[in-house]
């Protein structure tokens, strides 16, 4: 239902009359366009030139290759620091910034929306839209979010309780409000940016993992009325189907396993691409829920999930797909950006999709049709021995067991998860993070369905906080070892052509320009640039915490810009780190000849190891289950883990945990997204989680 805006305060005009003095000094918005004045033709005609950044991946295509070629690998080593701004965040910060009209947009942790001046770095306004923090926990990776649209005047953003908010641009005002969910008693979320074509916001949602259905929803830019909606995976068969596609993807799952009970998951979680040309837009589809194949039922691919799909933008009539993980096992989400590209193949100009998922496997689709064109593997995997001439995965018999653990290559962190790769049509080369993170999986024999440990359940990872996975995470000590790269690959060879070792997973997206650079922030806290053909660094600056956002670059007067939005976190970074630093959210924007001051960069203040907390040891088992089950993928491993964006509890005062029931009970820390648990945990087994986060550290201390 579309909610009536509030009423505007008096300094909106104030705000008002300051945007139009900029844009009448900004040469994107000659003849006096007011804020956000952009519509399918100027962002068109931006990617020709790259002077603004008016879209999430900067063009419809999702290329984030920007024509500016102002800073170069001649005088890139002269970049410095025109301004920094303060999101007043500590989560973790995963948005493009929009720059339009002298204008940047961009959003903090809880979809908190900030204007700011794109030349001096000055706050022009701040919305938030006061999520609730009970929200926070339902989320399963960070109470992120990763940007806004703008489109005729209008700032459009998703939020984490999976609401679409129109604002004016000009002011920051609410203009209109829908609730996006198509059920209300599930967990859904939204964490992606909006697009906006045609007069129409499309938007996505999150929630796989705690039993959702996941679905596409186009809304009237103007109104908020629902245009159209499609879903992913399959309903109630015993009730009519929304669409014929429906129909045919209910015939690849299992009915006995009741699988519209349990959602079906295939969440669009993340970017789009759209060709105008042919109307359609793409995204990627998440993984199946639950996780776990055994407990999805005996046979079929569970379409949609874990693919890409083509939808008509003006219908949302399904066009096409492509299932890149048939029956997904691994969390192996194919929700990664697309990227569109025109490429030459065996002497023919083609129509293409670029498309690196988690599954380690890069993609080349023909995007007229979704046909098949080829694959090859970017990073190490396990799970499939290759991909067939007709596209299809040949299993490896050890990549995934139905009942013992396996060592997950890629696993749920992806060989290249939600941070953008860029493409250089200049150079032919795509530009991707990727990364490995060690998991160990198995099918939980003991999962009966959506909710089984809504209540808590031994080992089932963040179960007692919704989770519905049907597998349990590392019941022994993984093999493999975690790291990350950089890795330019060519598309048209399925090569690498070249790599930098950036030692920790967990880094940020990618931009590639018409300089010939590459810029990239890093999980240890760094913004680097490469030289787009070689892959030799030429430049780097430290930013204090780790950077997992990717940057844009804008032109004001003549000068060229890169700015990226800084605040480590996200769903590997909540419990783990690779700086020193626990800064606030910030945006830094660097320019040749910049000499600003760089701000302070925050030590992270960590306690003694913890000790002295009394415990009886016979607790320590059923301890484990519960902190793994309510606890683990925020807080991490007590002593072991260092802390992220949340902290570790081996590394807080004792007097912390000997008084844990007053953090836990009756709701001190909902305000920073933590759940409460009164009523769901007894004294005595708050004695046995004490237990076991005084038990860790007492292992591992040196004797």
């Amino acid at each position: 239902m579309t909610k009536t805006a509030k009423t505007r305060a008096p300094r909106s005009w104030a705000r008002a009359a300051a945007f139009i003095g900029m844009a009448l000094a900004t040469g994107f918005a000659a003849a006096a366009r007011g804020p956000a004045d952009v519509d399918d033709a100027r962002i068109a005609d931006n990617a020709r030139t790259g002077t603004q950044w008016p879209s999430n991946g900067l063009d419809y295509a999702g290329t984030r290759f920007s024509r500016l070629a102002r800073i170069n690998g001649g005088n890139v080593g002269k970049l410095g620091l025109a301004w920094s701004y303060d999101l007043g965040s500590s989560r973790g910060v995963e948005a493009t910034p929009i720059v339009v009209g002298g204008v940047m947009y961009v959003t903090g942790p809880w979809a908190v929306v900030h204007a700011i001046d794109a030349r001096s770095g000055k706050a022009l306004w701040t919305f938030d839209p006061k999520t609730p923090r009970t929200v926070g926990w339902k989320a399963c990776c960070d109470v992120v979010n990763r940007g806004v649209a703008v489109y005729k005047g209008k700032v459009y953003v998703g939020t984490l309780d999976a609401h679409l908010i129109a604002l004016d641009a000009a002011t920051g005002a609410r203009l209109w409000e829908v609730d996006t969910r198509s059920d209300a008693a599930r967990d859904v979320t939204i964490t992606s940016a909006p697009y906006v074509v045609h007069d129409k916001v499309i938007i996505g949602n999150g929630g796989g993992e705690y039993g959702t259905r996941g679905y596409v929803t186009a809304y009237d830019a103007q109104s908020g009325a629902q245009a159209w909606r499609w879903f992913v995976t399959p309903g109630d068969p015993s009730k009519p189907f929304e669409d014929e596609s429906q129909a045919v993807a209910a015939q690849t799952w299992d009915p006995a396993s009741k699988y519209w009970a349990n959602g079906g998951g295939g969440n669009v979680w993340n970017t789009m691409a759209i060709d105008p040309e042919l109307n359609l837009v793409y995204f990627g589809t998440g993984q199946p829920g639950p996780w776990s194949r055994s407990k999805r039922g005996t046979f079929g691919d569970a379409l949609y999930t874990s693919s890409i799909v083509a939808l008509h933008v003006d219908t949302g009539k399904y066009a096409w797909h492509y299932q890149e993980s048939p029956s997904d096992a691994s969390d192996l989400d194919s929700t990664m950006d697309l990227i569109l590209a025109d490429v030459k193949l065996d002497g023919q100009k083609r129509k293409v999709i670029l498309h690196a998922p988690k599954n380690g496997f890069f993609y080349v689709l023909d995007r007229r049709t979704g046909q098949f064109i080829s694959a090859r593997n970017y990073t190490e995997q396990t799970w499939a021995a290759a991909i067939d001439p007709n596209g299809r995965p040949i299993l490896s018999r050890d990549g995934v067991s139905p009942d013992k653990p396996f060592d997950a290559i890629p696993g749920p962190f992806g060989g290249h998860n939600w941070q953008a790769m860029s493409y250089s049509p200049s150079t032919g080369l795509a530009y991707i993070p990727t990364q490995h993170v060690p998991l160990e999986l198995v099918a939980d024999e003991n999962w009966g369905g959506q909710d089984t440990y809504r209540n808590g359940g031994p080992m089932q990872p963040n179960g007692g906080n919704g989770w519905n996975t049907a597998m349990q995470v590392n019941p022994v000590p993984p093999k493999s070892k975690a790291h990350g790269e950089l890795v330019a690959w060519d598309p048209v060879r399925q090569k690498e052509s070249w790599k930098v070792d950036l030692g920790a997973p967990w880094n940020g997206g990618t931009l590639v320009t018409a300089g010939g650079l590459v810029f990239q922030g890093t999980a240890d806290g760094y913004l680097k640039a490469y030289d787009a053909t070689s892959g030799r660094k030429l430049w780097d600056v430290a930013v204090g915490g780790g950077v997992i956002a990717p940057p844009v670059t804008y032109e004001l007067d003549g000068k060229q810009y890169v700015s990226v939005a800084v605040g480590w976190g996200g769903v590997y970074g909540l419990s783990t780190r690779h700086t020193e630093y626990r800064d606030p959210g910030r945006v830094f924007t660097f320019v040749v000849g910049g000499h600003a001051t760089m701000p302070e960069f925050k030590p992270y203040a960590l306690e003694p190891l913890l000790s002295g907390v009394k415990y009886d040891p016979k607790d320590v088992p059923d301890g484990t289950a519960l902190y793994v089950s309510n606890c683990v993928f925020c807080h991490g491993v007590p002593g072991v883990d260092k802390g992220g964006a949340i902290v570790n509890l081996g590394y807080v005062k004792r007097e912390a945990i000997e008084h844990l029931d007053q953090s836990i009970f009756n709701g001190p820390m909902v305000d920073r997204g933590m759940p409460d648990f009164t009523g769901k945990f007894t004294p005595e087994q708050v004695e046995k989680l004490k237990a076991f986060i005084q038990g860790v550290p007492d292992s591992i201390r040196p004797k």
